[in-house]
């Protein structure tokens, strides 16, 4: 049998990144405008979400290390399967020679991509609900892809092809990965693809 570890990681992110200044990520419960109106005297920020309530959102900065890395490789050079940055990790700022916890959430997609990275991976499997990932979608034009350059993943970018909080932070991510070596590449795909995706028969391939 292999082994399989579970580990909590902590992830690190710059106290100056951008995201702080306009936090975006919805997170908890829903609450009553009154009720929000009380939270925010508490410093909270609270907004609206789709006319459900509202509710407390945060910053989502960019990874910049991953603390346990070393533990990971470890585990790994044990043949140990590795289970880790769940939620995209628990967010800390360095300060001098200790960490301290962040109100914010980091994107999971981007945190296995900068792991993925600092563990020297040669491909990054990003897995979602569908077996590839299309321009145009939902359109009479709709099309699949099956390779995807750096270039034209940018370009697709710009143009808007790819939804917030749900395919451009994969592709985002998969293109990070890519660009971060020779000879990296990403996988998106779903997960009962996942064996043909490795395999070369599906999915889309994000490569330089």
């Amino acid at each position: 049998d292999i082994p399989v570890a579970t580990l909590i990681t902590q992830v690190e992110v710059d106290a100056n990144d951008k995201a702080f200044l306009n936090p975006t990520k919805p997170i908890g419960s829903f609450f009553s405008k009154e009720e929000a109106e009380k939270l925010s005297q508490n410093g909270y920020i609270m907004k609206e979400d789709a006319g459900r309530g509202y509710r407390r959102v945060v910053a989502s900065p960019m990874p910049v290390d991953i603390i346990e890395k070393q533990t990971v490789k470890a585990l790994m050079d044990d043949c140990h399967v590795v289970i880790t940055v769940g939620g995209g990790g628990i967010p800390v700022i360095r300060e001098g020679n200790h960490l301290r916890g962040a109100s914010a959430v980091i994107d999971k997609d981007w945190a296995s991509a900068k792991l993925a990275e600092m563990i020297d991976a040669d491909l990054l499997i990003i897995l979602t609900a569908v077996e590839k990932v299309a321009i145009n979608f939902g359109k009479p034009d709709e099309q699949w892809l099956d390779n995807l350059s750096l270039r034209d993943a940018e370009r697709f970018i710009e143009e808007g092809h790819f939804a917030k909080g749900s395919m451009l932070p994969k592709v985002e991510a998969a293109a990070a990965f890519a660009r971060s070596g020779p000879g990296r590449k990403a996988l998106i795909t779903m997960l009962s693809k996942a064996k043909e995706g490795i395999e070369g028969k599906t999915g889309t391939i994000i490569s330089q």
